[in-house]
């Protein structure tokens, strides 16, 4: 029973909302997908709770047993609830509760979060621009041809390289890689991983229906 009624409940959830795709609102199918959805959207806040007391529940045991960085997460849980606990108050209790502007969650957001996210993604690019040195060797003639294209793209995404590529008197560099690399190659590149992506979650979801895929239970 404790197998059967999960792979049940998946059958006939992922059916219904497979079927009710094609019907309005105005069909009673069409109408239950649409609970199904909402249901969704509920089973979904609950799994952020679960995260959240997940989260508190691994850094305050490595706080307790105060393992190898237990003091970066105190601060870990400190971020946590400092944000958490007045997002989730009423606004209507003091102004610096809820999400709004000038709320405690806003300002940290802001201030904090918002800053040391930009620091961390400035300081990714220098990695990805050294990976890419080292990945892109101009063994070949199709290396060399990537070499060339990243070189060119890079300079096109930030301001200074767009500047010097505007230099260029005879080509419009910045509209060609816009045009034809980034809308062309690119994209049609992009379009194929995500149609074999979509392939790869229609395979699972159906895998999932029919019961083959069990490991949302805990099992192969």
């Amino acid at each position: 029973m404790k197998t059967t009624l999960p792979v049940l409940v998946a059958f006939l959830s992922g059916l219904i909302l497979v079927v009710s795709f094609f019907f309005d609102d105005k069909n009673w199918l069409g109408l239950l997908g649409q609970e199904l959805k909402i249901w969704l959207t509920i089973v979904g806040g609950f799994t952020l709770l679960l995260g959240v007391v997940s989260i508190t529940k691994v850094n305050w045991v490595a706080v307790k047993r105060k393992k190898e960085g237990w003091k970066y997460k105190v601060l870990t849980l400190i971020a946590i609830f400092t944000m958490a606990i007045p997002s989730v108050l009423s606004p209507d209790w003091s102004s610096y509760f809820g999400r709004n502007d000038g709320s405690v969650y806003d300002w940290l957001f802001q201030y904090l979060m918002s800053p040391m996210m930009a620091t961390m993604f400035a300081t990714l690019a220098f990695y990805i621009a050294s990976a890419a040195y080292r990945a892109f060797r101009a063994r070949s003639a199709e290396a060399t041809l990537l070499l060339i294209t990243a070189t060119f793209v890079m300079l096109w995404r930030v301001p200074m390289g767009e500047w010097i590529l505007n230099l260029v008197p005879w080509i419009d560099i910045p509209y060609f890689l816009e045009t034809y690399i980034m809308g062309g190659i690119n994209m049609a590149v992009q379009r194929g991983i995500i149609i074999g992506a979509a392939l790869g979650a229609a395979s699972m979801s159906l895998r999932i229906i029919l019961g083959i895929e069990r490991t949302y239970m805990g099992k192969g």
